[in-house]
């Protein structure tokens, strides 16, 4: 009986054949690899000696460094002693007409710490200091020679330095008997210690030339034998070229085998688009149809697709072969990238499949000889994309049920909406304006532009607890951040920036279409949100906020003057608001560790204020009891971001550093976050105060906290 796989069967009766194909295949793999077993060998022996002789220069250079390091410090041995000698008499000289100079006493006592130390070091290796001050790890001298020579010179050295020592020790009252002493001995055995330390260098530079000698012979050594590996690999390789020369007429033959077991449709197109004589077996497959070399192209596809399609596939093939047309430039006009066709099965089931075709020129003598044609069942791929876009379709739904939840205020709702949309809008007409030839400065303005309003709008959606949003919001921020701090901008880096923009624009109209349906409810004049709400929104920010930063915090509102303000101003307002209160909570304040450690209050406040004042003056203030601003660590991160130097920052008073905080691209956070570190909250700040002619007012007292006062005349 059959069943639903019964289609297999179809292909039954060319298994019996596949086993012989396959242990020729076999043989062939296995053969290849000892075919050239012995240039193998040879290259990694090649390798091993260069390796070798590598690791021999590594393990020799360094002990050549080391003998330097012992040559100079011996050699300085030899100066020490005579510095020590000179000073003597010269402290011998002086003690007659008085106390001796501290200077030479400090030459005196320099010079016999420092040869003491050396001495010691080159007996059993020590950490002194080099001839340029800097500790400098000198090995202890090996060889025979070399201990006599050190012994020897310890036995002179050692009463010397214990007269040292005794001089050192010694008050001003006693400097001239212990004086007379030290350069006594001086006189006495300056020139056998000399000699000896004369003696030891020239050990040692016997035993690093010696060790000179085999790094030479180890290079030689290692020279000669990769020379005459490569010879033989050389030797090797022609001969297998030869060989190779043999195998063209059995590469002729696995090609048919090839052809006979691709899955893809492989075959090349004349000019006269007529298949050519080499035809993969599964492309009568994927056509439905026995195909044989010179069948003419076009009637193989005039069953398979409509009249249109099989005209565009006619004139752009006459387009591949026409050798001054660019072959990169017409890809995206093919007409046959996926052409669905309905086949019927072996048991008379209709099913239906996607083939894609490929083009690619053969080049000969700069003309156009054959398209190279790849034709690939793409049925697997099609099915996927229609399944995700199912369950796009599905996520759609399921966010316009989380937009519901949003009904209890449609006001806000539809005010948001409206304003994100006009923003979003603005940012597709900076893109639009973009071209590959913009001005790198132009370009920069641009990304400024489009980062502030899309911070706006994950600012606001942030406040109305739309996540989904707010976080989409911020994956384009993250897409935009690279092209602000690049050092350099072309038009070409904005490319990839609609994507993200039609996600937005995406999520924006299904939140659209939730506020139309609620359209009819409000009175034909909406009323825009109340200050309860606001205050509402606010407080659920900063709460959100304080729980993503571990700083516990309150948020207190006056915001009864806001309702009488008009709609253009209100909304710059509200989004000053939004933006000084994230930066409250994530700049200003501090954790509720520091806090305690300070004596205040572990949640922290923050107040917002709309009131007018008798002028008639509108005043928005933000203020927190936080740490306040820090000059000088804003002073450090303009140094560090290369914006000033310090010639320039020690002209500049504290405010107009703190200014700064306002400059597109300024943060002092450590790190880039959703709520912080982007450096363009307080852009906006200054931006949306700037649009309304307003005067921005900054205050702030350290570990009492800051003051942000907005002024508009309406």
């Amino acid at each position: 009986m059959s069943s639903p796989g019964a289609p297999g069967l179809a292909i039954s009766p060319a298994l019996p054949s596949a086993p012989p194909l396959l242990r020729r295949t076999g043989r062939k793999v296995q053969f290849n690899l000892g075919k050239y077993r012995e240039i193998i060998i040879a290259v990694a022996f090649f390798l091993l000696f260069d390796l070798a002789v590598l690791v021999l220069n590594f393990y020799v250079s360094f002990q050549i460094a080391e003998d330097a390091v012992s040559i100079n410090l011996a050699g300085r041995q030899r100066m020490l002693s005579q510095r020590m000698s000179k000073a003597l008499y010269a402290s011998e000289l002086a003690v007659a007409s008085g106390p001796i100079p501290q200077s030479l006493l400090d030459e005196l006592h320099n010079a016999s710490r420092l040869f003491d130390n050396t001495l010691q070091g080159f007996r059993n290796g020590a950490q002194v200091t080099g001839g340029d001050g800097r500790p400098v790890y000198l090995p202890a001298a090996s060889g025979p020679k070399s201990a006599d020579i050190l012994a020897r010179a310890v036995s002179i050295w050692e009463p010397w330095r214990r007269q040292m020592d005794l001089l050192r020790e010694s008050g001003s009252a006693s400097h001239a008997a212990y004086v007379k002493a030290a350069a006594d001995y001086a006189r006495a055995n300056n020139v056998a210690l000399l000699g000896m330390m004369n003696e030891l260098t020239t050990d040692l530079e016997a035993a690093a030339s010696q060790r000179a000698s085999v790094l030479r012979m180890v290079q030689t050594g290692g020279i000669v034998l990769a020379l005459l590996n490569f010879l033989f690999i050389l030797f090797k390789f022609i001969r297998r070229l030869r060989q190779s020369d043999a195998a063209v007429e059995q590469a002729s033959g696995e090609t048919q085998e090839i052809l006979s077991v691709v899955r893809e449709g492989l075959f090349l197109l004349t000019p006269e688009m007529t298949l050519g004589t080499q035809i993969s077996h599964s492309v009568s497959g994927m056509f439905g149809r026995a195909t044989q070399p010179g069948d003419n192209f076009i009637l193989l596809l005039s069953p398979l697709v409509s009249a249109k399609t099989l005209e565009d596939a006619r004139g752009y093939i006459q387009l591949l072969f026409t050798p001054h047309v660019k072959e990169d430039l017409v890809q995206s006009i093919n007409p046959l990238t996926e052409v669905e066709l309905t086949q019927t099965d072996s048991l008379g089931q209709k099913r239906q499949r996607f083939l894609s075709m490929q083009f690619s020129r053969v080049v000969e003598d700069k003309s156009v000889k054959h398209l190279l044609v790849t034709v690939q069942d793409v049925t697997p791929r099609i099915e996927l994309e229609r399944k995700l876009e199912g369950e796009q379709k599905r996520a759609q739904r399921e966010f316009d049920l989380l937009v519901q939840a949003f009904e209890a205020d449609p006001a806000a709702l539809a005010a948001f909406v409206d304003r994100t949309e006009a923003s979003l809008l603005e940012v597709n007409d900076l893109l639009r304006q973009v071209d590959a030839g913009s001005d790198g400065k132009q370009l920069r303005r641009t990304v400024d532009r489009m980062y502030r309003h899309v911070h706006a709008v994950k600012g606001e959606a942030s406040m109305l607890s739309l996540e989904l949003l707010a976080s989409t919001a911020h994956e384009f921020e993250s897409q935009l951040q690279p092209l602000r701090e690049a050092a350099t901008m072309s038009g070409e880096a904005l490319l990839a920036l609609p994507l993200p923009l039609e996600e937005l624009l995406t999520r924006l109209q299904a939140l659209k279409r939730s506020v139309l349906r609620d359209r009819h409810r409000l009175p034909e004049v909406a009323p825009q949100p109340g200050v309860d709400a606001l205050g509402a929104q606010l407080s659920a920010l900063v709460e959100r906020i304080a729980d993503d930063t571990a700083k516990p915090a309150r948020l207190n509102t006056k915001l009864d003057a806001i309702t009488e303000l008009p709609t253009r101003v209100r909304d710059a307002l509200t989004q000053i608001a939004v933006q000084l209160v994230r930066n409250a909570v994530v700049h200003g304040v501090e954790d509720a560790a520091t806090r305690e450690a300070r004596g205040k209050p572990v949640r922290a406040r923050i107040d917002v204020e709309v009131a007018r004042d008798e002028t008639d003056q509108v005043h928005l203030l933000v203020r927190d009891d936080g740490g306040g601003l820090n000059p000088e660590r804003v002073r450090q991160r303009l140094l560090s971001l290369g914006w000033f130097n310090e010639a320039q920052l020690a002209e500049m008073s504290v405010s107009q550093i703190v200014a700064q905080v306002f400059k597109p691209g300024f943060s002092t956070a450590e790190s880039a976050g959703e709520h912080a570190g982007r450096g363009v909250g307080l852009d906006i700040v200054a931006h949306e105060v700037r649009r309304l002619g307003a005067r921005l007012l900054v205050s702030s007292r350290a570990q009492e906290g800051t003051t942000f006062r907005v002024r508009l005349a309406t």
